[in-house]
């Protein structure tokens, strides 16, 4: 840590303020943080809504295309809510009961003739995204028509991840132009996107902007394909 950074962490402490994660270097791929709190169990951190909404609004027509949409780690039901007030049918689904109604069932305990839907939209784990098994479980052995993960914009970044981004490349990924405050502390140094997998494309990984409350992503690419 260097003298700055210890200084700065001093100050809080003595102030009584709490400081942001320092970012001190990267291991493969992914940030490391002095004084990052420890992640909450089973990585459960609530969406605000801001996220779940700009995706709908870029990605509405395309959601809408399926019957129902999966929430497959629907937590205490935020994104559910959202998108059922646009309209969709949810089915949600969890490893742990928090209250929302959902199927209380772990995500690698459906099969490809048991999976609620074709599409799914989620928040997911971000330590099962990290070594690949969520994706390898939805698109290789579920074979999901569309899938839309909520993870850190440098996820792919990582030279492990190499293989699985060639195998199972997104379709489209939405940088987010503003810091999520999952844990209603102060927003984390970081930067996150939307994630969208989707067998109707075919070609290269788009990369396009999502601004908190700009709903002209609909329109600049058609509401997804």
């Amino acid at each position: 840590m260097t003298a700055r950074a210890a200084s700065a962490r001093g100050l809080f402490r003595a102030t009584g303020k709490t400081a942001h994660p320092v970012l001190t270097g990267i291991a493969d791929g992914d940030g490391i943080y002095d004084d990052a709190p420890a992640r909450e169990g089973h990585d459960f951190y609530p969406t605000p809504p801001e996220p779940t909404r700009a995706l709908l609004a870029a990605e509405g027509a395309r959601l809408r295309q399926f019957g129902t949409v999966w929430e497959p780690a629907a937590g205490d039901g935020a994104m559910v809510r959202e998108m059922q007030a646009v309209g969709l049918t949810v089915a949600a689904s969890d490893l742990i009961d928090r209250g929302c109604g959902a199927v209380i069932r772990s995500f690698y305990d459906y099969g490809h003739n048991d999976a609620p839907a074709r599409a799914m939209v989620t928040n997911p784990p971000f330590a099962e995204c990290n070594t690949g098994d969520w994706i390898r479980h939805a698109m290789g052995v579920l074979r999901l028509d569309y899938m839309a993960l909520l993870l850190p914009h440098g996820w792919p970044g990582a030279a492990s991840r190499a293989g699985l981004w060639a195998q199972y490349t997104p379709a489209r990924q939405y940088l987010m132009r503003w810091r999520i405050d999952f844990t209603g502390k102060g927003a984390p140094p970081m930067l996150n996107a939307w994630f969208i997998w989707d067998r109707a494309h075919d070609g290269p990984c788009h990369l396009l902007m999502m601004d908190k409350a700009d709903g002209r992503q609909a329109e600049m690419f058609g509401g997804g394909e």
